[in-house]
């Protein structure tokens, strides 16, 4: 959608949300004017809040991390002073959050390098810049959001190292050329599809990266902890929380759909790994994410009421 559908569409109680925090924030200094605070405001409301509601909209958009928020939309623009703000505060910080991370000073800098050509853009798609840092919503502190894209970076350079030694070892074996046989994938009833979709769509980066670190790829509490400098028991209830979460919103979902309650529960009692659902793209990782009801976390019973 182009900016002046965009505008477009915004309603009038967001304009006159983005008005207001205008003034409080530092957009103009960084080349976004009001009706580009706006287009900013409506993209991320649309996805995470209920528009229609004028006080629980102005709630939302007041509680984001605005100056952060703008910092960051103003440098996936390109804007000069802008990314002057974005070393001065983050350049070093990201080499911290690396040496955090890998624990070991070059591999540190390699880390932080990378990100950082990650966030200014090095790739262009349709002739414009390609920034990681316009998927930031200002939920959440734009520190902790680099911290949960350097972690996931170093989850993906370990998934590829994996995959190129586990090839290896393969080709020494003379199975290089060996075909897996295809395992049958449970049939997918579309709305399930379709409700997982609905679901997944709503977590945030650091959502994702949890969820995936611990059920896809085997990270401890304390791995994924150390990861995102914060306590294992905050993971260990996130967790908790996200599958609960999920359950509920797949289960609404599906009821939305038409299925009646006993045939969405039936439908979540199979194992996600086992459907044929390409969840790993949703995730926007490189492999399948958890089944909901797992034992590792369990929602109680008659948890599902939606």
């Amino acid at each position: 959608m182009d900016r002046a559908t965009q505008s477009d569409v915004a309603s009038p109680d967001l304009i006159t949300i983005a008005s207001e925090l205008h003034v409080k924030c530092s957009a103009r200094q960084f080349g976004i004017d009001c009706d580009g605070l706006a287009r900013i405001l409506d993209e991320i409301a649309r996805k995470f809040a209920a528009p229609q509601e004028s006080a629980s909209l102005r709630e939302f958009c007041f509680s984001l991390k605005i100056e952060e928020l703008v910092l960051a939309r103003a440098c996936a623009a390109g804007n000069e002073r802008a990314w002057e703000t974005f070393m001065f505060r983050y350049r070093e910080k990201l080499y911290e959050i690396g040496l955090h991370i890998t624990r070991e000073d070059s591999a540190a800098r390699d880390l932080s390098d990378s990100i950082y050509a990650e966030l200014y853009g090095t790739v262009t798609k349709d002739g414009h810049r390609v920034s990681k840092l316009a998927s930031y919503t200002g939920r959440g502190s734009l520190e902790g959001w680099l911290r949960t894209v350097m972690a996931q970076e170093q989850v993906n350079r370990y998934r590829r190292q994996k995959r190129m030694v586990s090839l290896e070892e393969e080709t020494e074996q003379g199975q290089q050329f060996a075909s897996p046989e295809a395992q049958p994938a449970t049939a997918v009833d579309p709305r399930l599809e379709a409700a997982t979709d609905e679901a997944l769509a709503n977590l945030d980066a650091d959502e994702r990266f949890i969820l995936a670190a611990y059920y896809l790829d085997d990270r401890t509490l304390a791995e994924i902890a150390r990861m995102l400098s914060v306590h294992e028991s905050t993971i260990s209830r996130k967790l908790d929380k996200l599958a609960k979460s999920l359950r509920k919103q797949i289960l609404a979902g599906l009821a939305r759909r038409g299925m009646t309650r006993r045939q969405a529960q039936e439908a979540l009692d199979v194992d996600v790994r086992d459907l044929g659902l390409n969840i790993g793209a949703r995730l926007a990782q490189e492999s399948a994410p958890p089944a909901f009801h797992e034992k590792k976390v369990e929602a109680p019973a008659g948890d599902g009421s939606g």
